[in-house]
């Protein structure tokens, strides 16, 4: 049976049926609007696109992978925030030869993802189109803490992460290549797990500023940098690749496909790293590599972070992003126009 076979109304409930109903949640599915109870008065709020062929396939993710996903980009949106996740908004288009189960599927990887940091599916639209398309927003609750922005590294800081780096990439290009393992990194790419709690945590340890690693790390807390008004020091000493991105770099070999991230002058990316051969290109996904969905954040000098936080940097003053003291040339991450 396909989604054109059921209608709207009718995959409207074959959607909503699976779906639990969370603690916050006055009036859910099946009214004009969801509402939900904010204790702490402020609501946090984000949202994402997802394009079929750009941002997933679906003969490389299963449809839970894709609905995972989903799910996972924005809530750590809300994470990166200092803020505990509550709830989605989803909206999906696609062609209405997609099978009912494949819809299914998709909502049943959202809501196992959601379930990680106890957020339900609230609402949404569905609509048709000639490619699936995913619009998702998420809500979350500060719970009375204020919010952890881009705004607010100091020089003296320490720049830590949480999570982990390189793996999607490693792993968008694994499947590019034809291969399938090291599986760990295939399943990064389609179904990123990021640190939620590490998030509220932060805030709590007094970070000044935090950011979700979605574009790639020197991209991102470029942004940071940017909107601090300092400059942010990558020390790659500490970045040490694991064993699965050091094998994932030798079966591809140096001159093996690249990811997106790595299609702008990986020589002079290895160089500024400062390193070469194999381990050079698992530097470069750490450093470049997106849709692993870390949390980096910068905290005061002489902060003791709990051990799922590794320092990797300082904030000094200046302007920018560098790589062990040294400008990062070549492309820094995911952009969508280039």
């Amino acid at each position: 049976m396909t989604v054109g076979d059921l209608g709207e109304f009718g995959l409207i409930a074959a959607i909503t049926a699976q779906l639990p109903r969370g603690g916050r949640t006055v009036v859910g599915v099946g009214d004009d609007a969801a509402v939900l109870a904010t204790p702490d008065g402020r609501v946090v709020a984000t949202m994402d696109l997802l394009v079929e062929a750009r941002h997933f396939r679906r003969d490389w993710s299963a449809p839970a992978d894709i609905g995972g996903k989903a799910a996972a980009r924005n809530l750590a949106d809300v994470a990166a925030m200092g803020a505990t996740p509550v709830a989605l908004l989803v909206g999906l288009a696609a062609p209405g030869d997609l099978p009912v189960a494949w819809a299914q599927d998709f909502v049943s990887g959202m809501a196992a993802e959601c379930a990680r940091t106890g957020a339900t599916v609230v609402g949404g639209d569905v609509s048709s189109a000639d490619a699936i398309m995913l619009a998702v927003t998420a809500l979350g609750d500060l719970a009375g803490r204020e919010p952890v922005t881009r705004v607010g590294a100091r020089p003296g800081d320490l720049l830590a992460v949480a999570g982990v780096l390189g793996h999607a990439a490693a792993g968008l290009a694994l499947l590019g290549a034809g291969l399938a393992q090291p599986a760990a990194l295939v399943t990064a790419y389609r179904w990123p797990r990021p640190p939620y709690h590490a998030g509220p945590e932060a805030a709590a340890l007094g970070a000044t500023s935090m950011i979700d690693v979605s574009d790639g790390l020197v991209a991102d807390v470029g942004h940071v940098a940017q909107a601090s008004g300092v400059l942010i020091d990558i020390d790659t000493a500490r970045l040490e690749p694991g064993d699965d991105l050091l094998a994932a770099a030798a079966r591809l070999g140096a001159s093996g496909p690249a990811g997106p991230a790595e299609r702008s002058r990986p020589a002079e990316r290895a160089e500024s790293a400062g390193q070469g051969g194999g381990p050079a290109r698992a530097l470069v996904w750490m450093l470049t590599g997106g849709e692993d969905h870390a949390l980096a954040a910068t905290f005061p000098p002489g902060a003791t972070l709990p051990a799922r936080w590794q320092v990797i940097g300082r904030v000094t003053e200046g302007q920018g992003v560098s790589v062990n003291g040294r400008p990062f040339r070549g492309r820094p991450g995911w952009d969508h126009f280039i």
